[in-house]
């Protein structure tokens, strides 16, 4: 039984309190996915349902509407994860993320995933969750891909939310190696901005240079870096799997290929292949890696090292594992990609972050002494040969 006298909690029991709480959150939310199910089965699924919850709910009609078809995806596609949410293990939030990633699955493949995935949700955040989900369906369903690819690519728009206090949100949905490039270009001319002695905040700089952008007024020739990993067999068109956008997940053989053969590109590619002769270690002669090494570093680690972090790797900072100040040496085995603010985070009392080069895992250790353990999704599923 969790103390529950909040002034006398210890740092423990606190986050005990937290994880239990969680819990009891998710269970309460697979009743209501639940009840809303029954509903619009007792309603033979009249399109009114919606307009029922949302009066119930106090939520727009829109936001009812898509609680209920996620609701009703739970209970007839996706029994495996509601069972999930109701055991505590995973969220709705995180349900809703599988739901985008298989909506587009027939009936029984979407149930192949389902079970699948269900056993790998505990611990995940939602983004986690989003990826491995995408990976199964890629993995069920690989003659899908492309279709499903091109199917989404024609849903290519722009959008604008009028906001508070003269703001608005400018969003756009593109071709996932277009936004991370773009994105890449970006976050590039800012750190440029930045380091010429520029005091705005890096998402100001971000911002101001997106708005330049935009309406014709920059001129920066910054170029994008985003690794594109691809097997040898998928750049041979061999194999349509196994292609691996940075900070995005799988992406289809046949875009794979067009981003191989097109001459401009700005993405780096990476042939998941034996090394050719790259610059591994450059012992004590300098404390910054040459650029061999940070790409090795970077394509290995693809995102910051710490558990539910999603920076990637190219926007994170190169940190030694074993400290530079205690003769570590800079090599790509002693270089671990940690975000800006892991990176500071390691250096606060109680606070100790390692990682483990063969294995590739992260521990990380919290003032109250607790440990967590996190290891990066293979590239390739080991159930799978690799591609030849």
């Amino acid at each position: 039984m969790v103390n529950t006298n909040w002034g006398t909690l210890t740092a423990d029991e606190a986050l005990a309190c937290l994880a239990v709480a969680q819990r009891e959150l998710s269970a309460a939310q697979a009743k209501m996915v639940r009840a809303m199910a029954r509903l619009n089965q007792l309603r033979q699924r009249d399109p009114t349902v919606a307009d029922e919850i949302s009066l119930e709910l106090h939520v727009t009609r829109q936001m009812a509407a898509a609680r209920l078809e996620l609701a009703d995806a739970l209970v007839t596609r996706l029994p495996c994860v509601l069972a999930e949410i109701e055991a505590g293990n995973t969220d709705l939030h995180a349900a809703a993320k599988i739901h985008d990633a298989t909506s587009a699955l027939p009936d029984e493949k979407c149930r192949d995933v389902d079970a699948a995935l269900a056993p790998r949700l505990a611990g995940r955040d939602a983004t986690q969750i989003r990826r491995a989900a995408r990976d199964l369906v890629h993995r069920i369903d690989p003659e899908g891909s492309g279709e499903r690819a091109a199917k989404r690519r024609e849903d290519r728009s722009v959008r604008i939310v009028h906001e508070d206090d003269a703001m608005a949100s400018l969003t756009a949905y593109l071709p996932a190696e277009v936004a991370a490039a773009g994105y890449s270009r970006i976050d590039r001319i800012a750190r440029h901005r930045r380091n010429g002695g520029d005091e705005r905040t890096l998402d100001q700089l971000r911002a101001d240079t997106l708005s330049d952008l935009v309406l014709g007024t920059e001129r920066h020739e910054a170029r994008a870096t985003v690794f594109l990993h691809v097997p040898i067999g998928t750049a041979l068109g061999v194999t349509e799997r196994g292609a691996f956008l940075e900070g995005h997940g799988p992406i289809p053989g046949t875009i794979a290929r067009g981003i191989l053969n097109d001459p401009a590109s700005v993405w780096k590619k990476v042939l998941t292949d034996p090394a050719s002769g790259a610059v591994l270690d450059v012992g004590r002669k300098t404390r910054r890696p040459p650029a061999a090494v940070r790409d090795l570093a970077r394509a290995r680690d693809r995102e910051c090292g710490v558990a539910h972090c999603h920076r990637p790797a190219h926007h994170s900072q190169l940190d030694h594992v074993r400290r530079w100040r205690h003769q570590g040496q800079t090599s790509a085995a002693n270089l671990h990609a940690l975000c800006a603010h892991h990176n500071r985070l390691r250096e606060k009392p109680g606070w100790d972050v390692h990682f483990h080069d063969a294995t590739g895992e992260t521990t990380i250790t919290t003032p109250a002494g607790r440990s967590l353990h996190d290891r990066p999704e293979p590239l390739q599923d080991p159930g799978h040969p690799k591609a030849a």
